[in-house]
């Protein structure tokens, strides 16, 4: 009974078994292809900061996050108190102006009679005829004012500038506002851009329309097609960096402003015959059978490392050249190789 007691309370334990994570690398040609990889924000080619054009309250804003909007719609009004009572206000002075015109046309007309009637003088005639011209002048100041008042009215409407869809709206209702103050941003462009700097060591191998991949931390395991649209001929001072600007031509609903992006580049030069196989000195190790690298067979969730004995040649800027015992395109790890063993389990890193 105590070893059927015992027996029963046996628990059988599972140890879980934990793959040591291995970075690796394809095996390629000396002066083959370099990838590069730097990281950007995605944004729509075209981003318009909406504002009105004069100050006031906001009486009407028709703005929502991602509302689609077209060109000509009106988004938003301001009261116009100030830019009516302007209006109002040169409305009466071409009114003023317009009587003080006419005035001095009559006046100029009965003086003129007079003077072909030698009952005025030529000064007098003269002074007349320079008093109507400044009216004149008057009530034409005037009329331009009143047009100039009446466009200040107009500026306290906020229409769509083009087809797009709002990103922000960063103003309220009954908010006082002054001009030039941003209250939304439009997204008008369809093309989604992404801006990054580069380093002045790999700048001049970069050109426009020169094709390259771009992938999204937000769009896991998919990779779009891009082409560099500007290249900037200086540094920028601020980021050390020069400014470059990458189009993507695969079109995806899915890609949005704002989304982190990594945009790869690679690099071939042609000026090297690619008939030389290199791996980085890193993952070329030595015992007493001499020179190796460990093989990684499987997939990323589980894989496989075996020793594979080779035979180096000259150390390039790249790595060691290897002489026999590698093919391209295979896996190898270039890190940890001291706390491998062949055969050992692993996950790919």
């Amino acid at each position: 009974m105590v070893l059927l007691f015992i027996s029963c309370g046996e628990k059988e334990v599972h140890e879980e078994v934990v793959l040591r994570p291995v970075k690796y690398s394809e095996v390629s040609y000396l002066g083959g292809e370099k990838s590069r990889q730097f990281s950007g924000t995605a944004q729509t080619e075209k981003i318009v900061n909406l504002s009105f054009r004069s100050s006031g309250i906001i009486t009407k804003l028709d703005m929502n996050l991602g509302q689609d909007v077209k060109k000509g719609q009106l988004l938003g009004t301001l009261d116009n108190v100030s830019a009516r009572l302007s209006y109002e206000s040169s409305i009466e002075s071409k009114n003023s102006s317009e009587s003080q015109m006419n005035t001095a046309k009559l006046s100029l007309n009965r003086v003129r009679i007079l003077y072909e009637k030698g009952s005025a003088s030529l000064s007098d005639y003269e002074a007349a005829k320079n008093s109507h011209r400044t009216a004149v002048a008057s009530f034409e100041s005037s009329k331009r004012s009143v047009a100039i008042q009446q466009d200040q009215i107009q500026f306290g409407y906020l229409y769509a500038p083009e087809d797009g869809v709002i990103a922000s709206v960063t103003a309220e209702v009954d908010e006082n506002i002054s001009p030039g103050q941003a209250i939304g941003v439009l997204n008008a462009g369809t093309a989604i851009e992404i801006s990054l700097g580069l380093p002045e060591s790999i700048i001049n191998a970069v050109k426009r329309d020169m094709n390259v991949k771009v992938s999204f931390t937000a769009i896991e395991g998919q990779v779009f097609k891009a082409v560099i649209t500007e290249v900037a001929p200086a540094l920028d001072s601020s980021t050390s960096t020069y400014p470059i600007t990458v189009m993507v031509t695969d079109s995806d609903e899915r890609i949005k402003s704002g989304m982190a992006a990594n945009v790869l580049f690679e690099f071939v030069d042609e000026d090297i015959v690619k008939n030389t196989i290199v791996v980085p000195a890193s993952a070329v190790g030595e015992d007493g059978k001499g020179r190796f690298v460990f093989l990684v067979e499987g997939d990323t969730n589980k894989a496989t490392v075996k020793k594979q004995t080779i035979i180096i040649g000259d150390l390039t800027p790249e790595g060691f050249e290897v002489e026999s015992g590698l093919k391209i395109g295979q896996k190898i790890a270039i890190a940890g190789l001291q706390t491998l063993l062949d055969g050992q389990d692993v996950k790919l890193n």
